[in-house]
């Protein structure tokens, strides 16, 4: 069973889609390396989420249990497959936003619980 405090985490990203890069324009999915996508839970808690330019993430779960996993763009969604401390058999895919470093949107995270989402410039921990 896939740990629902991580699936809650990669639910909430927001990371846009490749179309852009295939037309040679920046792909707004640039944002989101070197910052770190918070997503922040009705309780308060946030996750937190890195991504790499080499197709892994790393996270923290709002209960701060790490996981790591590989991301990958389809159209315009970006998919995350776990692979600790679970390997999770399927990838969770949505649809993101065109933004940029200060992007703030709302989400659902795997639980059902709305949650907020932005993404915040630097390694925040």
């Amino acid at each position: 069973m896939p740990n629902p405090r991580i699936l809650g985490l990669l639910l909430a990203l927001a990371i846009p889609t490749a179309a852009s890069a295939a037309s040679g324009a920046r792909s707004p999915v640039e944002a989101a390396f070197g910052n770190t996508v918070v997503s922040t839970y009705p309780d308060g808690r946030t996750g937190l989420l890195w991504l790499k330019r080499d197709g892994t993430y790393t996270a923290k779960g709002r209960r701060r249990t790490d996981s790591i996993g590989r991301w990958t763009m389809r159209g315009p969604r970006v998919c995350l497959k776990q692979a600790r401390p679970v390997r999770v058999p399927m990838s969770y895919c949505t649809l993101i936003p065109k933004n940029a470093v200060g992007a703030v949107w709302d989400a659902k995270a795997v639980t059902g619980e709305a949650i907020r989402v932005k993404i915040v410039r630097g390694r925040v921990s």
